[in-house]
């Protein structure tokens, strides 16, 4: 037996429905567009998550490679494309206290951070100045920084 199926818009369905139903179609439509304007939303308030499985461990233990990245995030030195994008994140990141960032990235900026602090203080401090030059948000991203 062949049954024959004939394609309907929701809007031809519903023109051919009775005002309750076309109404709950109407609903149902505007609540598909409502959920994903939310959801694109809600996605645009975090950092993309491709580099949350950048090889942090291998960065931190690499001094010359660390040196590297913050040389880039300095100006002094060139930059891989990570490199470029991090930069570009810094900033943002100082001020929102890593309010876009992934529950990964948390965990790696701060591994990162602490490293940079610890084996080159001196160019941590131009970070600083330099991604938070009135220093304004200072004491709360070491909080940040410090905490678990």
């Amino acid at each position: 037996m062949v049954v024959n199926i004939k394609a309907l818009s929701l809007s031809a369905a519903a023109s051919s429905l009775g005002p309750i139903e076309s109404k709950r179609i109407i609903t149902m439509k505007t609540f598909i567009v409502l959920a994903c304007l939310v959801l694109s939303v809600y996605a645009a308030d975090k950092y993309n998550s491709k580099y949350d499985n950048f090889d942090v461990e291998t960065l931190i233990n690499n001094d010359r490679l660390l040196k590297s990245y913050v040389n880039c995030f300095l100006d002094k030195g060139r930059c891989t494309a990570e490199g470029t994008d991090f930069k570009k994140a810094l900033p943002e990141a100082v001020e929102t206290i890593c309010g876009k960032c992934t529950e990964k990235q948390k965990v790696n900026i701060k591994k990162v951070i602490k490293a940079i602090q610890q084996k080159h203080p001196k160019q941590w401090e131009e970070l600083v100045k330099k991604n938070d030059p009135s220093g304004k948000h200072r004491a709360d991203f070491e909080k940040f920084i410090q905490g678990s």
